[in-house]
């Protein structure tokens, strides 16, 4: 898919219904201790802590999230993921680098940062940094169910990181979507995107667990094909990604998630009376 084609077309908040853009899958082309999993869905460091990197497999559209949730973490190394984007091929590289940061940034056209506890949150024009820098809190799924970005309309169900079922789902699935929990806790949902501008550049934006941390990188070259770039890096160990749906959120999804907030916990949904599969979709969506 051409990065320039049809601005605005994904996730934009007006204008007639356009074709998904299709599943997001990792690049053949990747770092030498990653292992990625026949679906081209999973990611995996198998050893040391670096040689992690990986590239989305075709160039982003505008507006489109690469979105990869943390599955496994590995004690004993310090530092998270990167995540950013390129505008370099990964199938012209010599060799992929062994660090995003800055192996893979000083070869230029790229731009890529480390996820930490500040949750990489950036100023917005005309705001101050302090403002910026404050935490602020997402809106419930149930009262605003999209995240807008500049001229994009993002669905937020499944932005946002969800615990494993369990007698405190309830909690811990309050605190994702809150965004209170360190952002590359396990099960964290971490995406990139960038938006076009006017003048024929783009922004780069970085969300976490549904909140957008704002423009981390200007002057995108908007005209040139740009590739997601996830470093699995240090303590993080495996990541898989996460598909969106760009229209409107179905109405099974949102039927789920008036369920999910009428009972106290996940494993509650059992005692319903609803169709099996309606309770195993409720339970781990």
């Amino acid at each position: 898919m051409a990065a320039v084609s049809h601005p605005a077309e994904l996730g934009a908040p007006r204008g007639p219904a356009r074709p998904e853009p299709p599943r997001t899958r990792f690049h053949r082309v990747h770092g030498a201790n990653i292992r990625v999993d026949p679906s081209g869905t999973r990611a995996t460091r198998v050893e040391s802590f670096a040689h992690g990197v990986c590239f989305s497999r075709e160039p982003l559209a505008p507006g489109q999230v690469f979105l990869v949730e943390i599955e496994e973490k590995e004690l004993g190394w310090c530092g998270h993921m990167r995540l950013g984007l390129t505008a370099l091929d990964p199938a012209s590289l010599a060799a992929v680098p062994e660090f995003s940061l800055p192996d893979l940034v000083s070869l230029g056209h790229t731009w890529v940062f480390a996820i930490t506890r500040h949750h990489n949150r950036v100023p917005r024009e005309g705001r101050p940094e302090a403002e910026a820098a404050a935490p602020s809190r997402p809106p419930a799924l149930l009262v605003e169910p999209y995240l807008c970005i500049e001229q994009f309309r993002i669905p937020r169900d499944r932005l946002v990181g969800r615990s494993r079922p369990g007698l405190y789902s309830h909690l811990l699935d309050q605190l994702y979507e809150l965004n209170v929990l360190p952002p590359t806790a396990r099960r964290s949902r971490l995406g990139v995107l960038f938006c076009p501008r006017p003048d024929g550049t783009a922004d780069m934006h970085i969300i976490i667990n549904g909140e957008d941390m704002g423009p981390s990188a200007r002057g995108l070259p908007a005209t040139q094909p740009l590739y997601a770039v996830v470093d699995v890096f240090a303590s993080t160990k495996s990541v898989r990604l996460v598909q969106l749906e760009y229209g409107l959120p179905s109405l099974q999804t949102l039927c789920c998630l008036v369920i999910q907030r009428s009972v106290v916990h996940r494993l509650a949904i059992d005692g319903l009376h609803l169709p099996k599969g309606l309770k195993d979709f409720c339970k781990h969506e």
